[in-house]
């Protein structure tokens, strides 16, 4: 699979092949375990289908969010809020690889650099596009952020539904999962509330 440049755009034209094809092969198998013939007429082309899919579904393995964010940095004394919220988030679970999909906010109080917004949300599918846990997930993004502009605080809260917990096993259907992490500015309860209410509102 090819990354285009610094934005971490994919091409889902060009693939590798050579793995395409050993994961393919691999998908040919479970079919044949699950009692099917991948060779009828609609399932024949199902195992490379697949394979496409899960790679695309994890491309964030070739993607590094943190030189994301580190090729649109830029100084500024700007010390309030910056808060990107609703940025929708499609991810696997790696219990079950089964998706689970929902919306991340991110938000930081710059301490002397800022960052392109749509970095921030290209970090958060960077890591979203790996076989993940919502937990893990919102600690990544919220390291990432801190690490790589160092600013006085960064907040993150995950909103996300669970396919493993509506199509098997407990089947509750209108069940979801809030994460959330913080660092600096934001372990204090006057930020974080701003924060919460930020992200609640509907200013728009």
């Amino acid at each position: 699979m090819e990354i285009n440049g610094s934005n971490g755009s994919v091409n889902t034209e060009r693939f590798d092949e050579k793995t395409l094809k050993k994961i393919a092969n691999h998908y040919k198998e479970i079919l044949k375990l699950l009692g099917e013939d991948p060779a009828r007429g609609g399932l024949d082309k199902t195992p490379l289908r697949v394979a496409k899919a899960i790679e695309y579904l994890t491309h964030g393995y070739t993607i590094d969010p943190q030189k994301l964010i580190r090729s649109a940095i830029f100084k500024d004394d700007y010390r309030q809020m910056v808060l990107v919220k609703n940025i929708e988030i499609y991810s696997l679970c790696e219990h079950h690889l089964l998706p689970f999909t929902g919306k991340a906010h991110v938000a930081y109080i710059p301490n002397g650099y800022i960052t392109g917004l749509s970095k921030i949300a290209r970090a958060v599918e960077a890591f979203a596009r790996r076989l993940q846990v919502q937990e893990r997930l919102t600690v990544q993004i919220r390291d990432c952020i801190h690490n790589t502009l160092k600013p006085l605080g960064v907040g993150v809260v995950i909103e996300a539904e669970h396919l493993c917990m509506r199509m098997r096993g407990v089947q509750k259907q209108n069940s979801v999962a809030t994460t959330s992490a913080f660092t600096g500015a934001f372990l204090r309860k006057e930020t974080r509330e701003e924060f919460i209410n930020l992200i609640s509102a509907k200013l728009i």
